[in-house]
């Protein structure tokens, strides 16, 4: 898998659209990697495994072969191959259905897509493409289950299908684009969204064009908000970050908040928790550097006792005429461990009766969030009655 990041990544797209002034600015911090970057990378490398196995570009051997090798990686989980043969057969399913209308489609994986035409030096790595006559599609794998990606006017996934356009417009008559987002890890079913051609051309060119631009030139505005400042690398120095976080006070002659108070409070410190999380980790790795930050220091944490050796524990106590059986407490894996151990299907298959879901607890969101509104059952009889 290439591991080349461009300035205007496709991935990053969706803040440096907006934030064009991020790119540069991020530009500056070194290039970071935590445990959840280098489980997505081996996934996508069973991923692509499985999609080139279902899609018949592989033989059963090289398959069994390969897994067998990726299986001893420091990542590799039960879930992650079934998760990775679910994507496999998934890309095989929309296949097939492409070449109902067009015989000779066919499907790569991991492809280098140039949308350099509308994005300085722009490049991203498709993980699916299926190339036929009509409808183009893209299909991008995602491993993790922090949140559910929409494939719904997704920036990311418009410019993987500007790229693959580049890639097969000479060739093949293309009218739409389907992109879609498989995520198996929150969902059996895959979010997908479809574009005419002549109206992914008009957003590459009144949008994207115009503010890629101006980020490759470090130009623009900023534009610090929870979406944009994310994933953004340059989050815990950008000036226009707190300044954003800080200006959040409103006047007003009243010495108590109004509802409309509170709610604008909560909507212009949403990114807040997350800025000062950031900001504390970014003070603590340069006071570890042996840097000075006024009015601040390190300390020790609290510390609980521990054993030095469990295994020496149980040789002593034994010694000491205990029982090894009282030394230890029965206790149930999680379901999240058990599914990642054996596998989903493989639980669902055996404890699927044994599994339930209860409701979640009322939580509070944004207005625009996709989910039902909750309503207490009180004020649900209450509304029957009214309504009678």
């Amino acid at each position: 898998m290439p591991n080349e990041h461009a300035l205007l990544s496709a991935s990053g797209a969706a803040r440096w659209l907006k934030c064009t002034k991020s790119a540069r600015l991020e530009e500056q911090m070194p290039e970071t990697t935590s445990i959840y970057a280098a489980e997505g990378t081996a996934a996508h490398e069973f991923a692509e495994l499985a999609g080139k196995y279902f899609t018949d570009a592989i033989s059963e051997t090289e398959y069994e072969a390969k897994v067998e090798e990726l299986s001893k990686g420091e990542y590799y989980t039960g879930e992650m191959l079934e998760c990775a043969v679910r994507y496999g057969k998934y890309a095989r399913e929309r296949l097939d259905t492409a070449r109902k209308t067009c015989p000779d489609a066919y499907a790569v994986f991991e492809k280098r897509l140039d949308f350099s035409q509308w994005v300085p030096s722009g490049f991203g790595t498709g993980d699916c493409i299926i190339v036929s006559d009509g409808t183009l599609e893209i299909v991008d794998y995602k491993y993790g289950k922090g949140y559910r990606v929409e494939a719904e006017n997704n920036p990311q996934m418009k410019l993987y299908a500007l790229g693959a356009l580049n890639m097969v417009w000479t060739l093949y008559q293309v009218e739409s684009v389907r992109m879609s987002i498989f995520q198996p890890r929150l969902s059996q079913n895959a979010s997908f969204h479809e574009i005419s051609v002549s109206d992914l051309i008009d957003w590459a060119e009144t949008v994207v064009a115009p503010a890629a631009t101006l980020a490759w030139n470090g130009s623009g505005e900023f534009c610090p908000c929870a979406d944009t400042c994310k994933f953004c690398r340059a989050g815990a120095v950008c000036r226009a970050r707190a300044t954003s976080n800080t200006a959040i006070s409103r006047a007003t002659t009243e010495d108590t908040l109004t509802l409309e108070d509170m709610g604008e409070y909560l909507k212009r410190a949403e990114d807040l928790e997350t800025w000062l999380g950031t900001l504390r980790s970014a003070v603590t790795q340069e006071l570890l550097a042996g840097k000075t930050v006024k009015g601040w220091k390190l300390v020790r944490g609290k510390s609980t006792r521990k054993f030095r050796s469990e295994d020496e524990v149980v040789e002593k106590m034994t010694k000491a005429g205990y029982a090894e059986a009282m030394l230890y407490e029965r206790k149930l894996l999680t379901l999240t461990r058990l599914e990642s151990d054996f596998g989903k299907k493989t639980l669902a298959e055996v404890l699927g009766d044994t599994i339930v879901k209860p409701e979640g607890s009322p939580t509070l969101a944004s207005a625009n969030d996709k989910r039902p509104e909750y309503v207490p059952e009180d004020r649900l009889v209450n509304q029957l009655f009214d309504n009678k």
